[in-house]
């Protein structure tokens, strides 16, 4: 099933001789269970094409469809709805609330969905525990190290029934080991069938994907497999 599909999107800013097109012409499908990464340059319209797909943005010309439901007949409320309900966002500073302890930021989109809080601070607490965060659920964010709190931001967009997970260089801000592990946590969730796109400047982290697609000057250049891995060498070699 297709999570997400992009047709021929475009997206323009300004007019006259100051008019930018940040995205010319784009189009890409996510499959569920499938992990999208997406490289480029400063500039090349990576964060556009993530506000694009999660609804936070309208396209100057093309279309979005999440789960085959196009944006464009979507009301703004429909659009919250669908946010809060199917559209997991980790972005590269964490966005955690400094007010809330890491279960209560977890479990904030379940309770603005209309879940009782006791209810949705239970679901928030298996998530945290499947990532090894259960001791830090009543920590606040300032008391947690930054693969902690990226680990809080993933668990608050992978909790209840998302679809679909939008991470803007989710690894940016950490050192290899917690890196590696935030995107472990991105496939697991692409295990259990969410569609993922992932913005990366790392091309190791960006080859555990299906598909890496390339970026320049707002428009797709590229898209490819990622290089086999170390495991490829202890495949059988086919008969001649």
């Amino acid at each position: 099933m297709t999570i997400l599909e992009l047709e021929n999107v475009s997206k323009t800013y300004g007019g006259g001789p100051t008019e930018v097109h940040a995205l010319s012409h784009v189009s890409l499908s996510v499959e569920a269970g499938a992990f999208v990464a997406v490289m480029g340059a400063s500039g090349s319209g990576k964060t556009t094409l993530l506000s694009i797909a999660g609804s936070l943005e309208n396209p100057t010309s093309g279309e979005v469809r999440i789960d085959g439901r196009p944006l464009s007949s979507m009301s703004r409320n429909d659009k919250a709805r669908l946010r809060r309900r199917s559209i997991g966002y980790v972005f590269q500073d964490f966005n955690l609330l400094n007010g809330l302890t890491a279960v209560e930021n977890v479990s904030l989109p379940l309770e603005l969905d209309g879940l009782p809080a006791k209810k949705a601070q239970a679901v928030a607490m298996e998530v945290l525990d499947g990532l090894g965060l259960s001791e830090r659920a009543s920590s606040y964010p300032d008391q947690l190290s930054g693969g902690e709190s990226q680990r809080v931001a993933i668990a608050r967009a992978v909790v209840g029934e998302r679809r679909l997970l939008l991470a803007d260089e989710p690894s940016g801000a950490l050192d290899s080991t917690n890196a590696e592990a935030v995107m472990r946590l991105v496939l697991a969730a692409c295990h259990r069938g969410v569609g993922a796109v992932v913005v990366t400047h790392d091309a190791h982290l960006a080859s555990w994907a299906d598909r890496v697609v390339f970026l320049r000057d707002g428009r797709v250049i590229d898209q490819t497999m990622p290089p086999a891995g170390p495991e490829s060498l202890l495949a059988p070699s086919p008969e001649l």
